[in-house]
């Protein structure tokens, strides 16, 4: 596109971030008529690898809390886990703790309006393309907005580093699958050790000085239905005989489609969305869950 750019964000360390304390909010989530808090745990400081990025809310425990039927898997679900060749996750609510276009809203003074959108978005009201295109106008980003957003470290959820650890030792290829934008989740990646090239998003386009200048239209996650179809694309490109996709929302439910995953695992340790977790075949509530059931 003649006159614009997408800036795409370096791969940082942890240890090269800003080296400030990150505070983790309570976060309450609403399950049935019982309502569960999170608390946290005083201040996530940062040090050599992952304490500055790895968030210390701890997720809730399933069995207390849900009326779900599929928290304990069956043989089938088990074996399709065990044998899978990939695991796709989305990134917002699963591998992080925050939906990233929400926080960088807020950074930039459209947090509410920003958020109402998400939601409508990840429960599956509105088309995504429509609700991608409204939250970004919204926002109406800058590149330098962008640049100074990028230099406070993502949070990670609980356990993930370990379960995409357990996952490589296993020889699982790993992908970050978002409707986010690759410019927040690069740096994600990249203290977990998954690839660039194994990332499929969105990329927000800036002109030549630096103004909001869209996104970019041609990536399969801009759309409705596009997380089924970069799954698609992963599993037909590697030849993967079985795939799985872990998430919290409407579009990972997506993906669980012929040609694309073969089994989807509902993520509720930060966002519970019923009408998802409900039609999952495994609904989980931390990643502790997931390692425990690997060899």
């Amino acid at each position: 596109m003649e006159g614009l750019m997408s800036f795409q964000a370096n791969s940082v360390h942890a240890v090269s971030r800003r080296q400030s304390s990150v505070l983790v909010p309570t976060f309450s989530r609403k399950i049935s008529n019982t309502r569960v808090s999170v608390k946290p745990i005083g201040m996530v400081r940062n040090s050599k690898l992952f304490n500055s990025v790895v968030a210390s809310v701890q997720p809730i425990e399933a069995s207390a809390v849900t009326p779900f039927d599929n928290t304990l898997p069956s043989k089938e679900v088990i074996d399709v886990w065990h044998n899978a060749n990939a695991v796709c996750f989305d990134v917002d609510s699963t591998v992080c703790i925050d939906e990233g276009i929400d926080e960088f809203a807020e950074f930039c003074g459209a947090g509410k309006a920003v958020a109402e959108w998400t939601a409508r978005a990840m429960n599956g009201s509105v088309p995504f393309e429509e609700a991608l295109a409204a939250r970004l106008s919204l926002i109406n980003p800058s590149l330098s907005q962008l640049q100074d957003f990028l230099k406070t470290p993502p949070r990670l959820s609980p356990g993930i580093d370990q379960l995409v650890k357990k996952l490589k030792d296993n020889n699982k290829d790993v992908y970050l699958v978002s409707g986010g934008f690759r410019q927040m989740i690069n740096p994600a990646a990249s203290i977990l050790g998954i690839p660039l090239e194994n990332i499929f998003a969105n990329q927000i386009l800036f002109g030549s000085n630096g103004e909001y200048a869209g996104f970019d239209k041609k990536e399969p996650t801009s759309r409705r239905g596009g997380k089924a179809t970069a799954v698609q694309q992963i599993r037909k490109a590697h030849g993967y005989k079985s795939l799985v996709m872990i998430g919290d929302g409407a579009t990972d439910l997506e993906a669980r489609m012929p040609g694309g995953a073969d089994l989807f695992i509902c993520y509720g340790g930060i966002q519970l969305r019923e009408s998802v977790a409900a039609k999952a075949d495994w609904l989980v509530f931390n990643f502790k869950d997931l390692i425990n059931s690997l060899v």
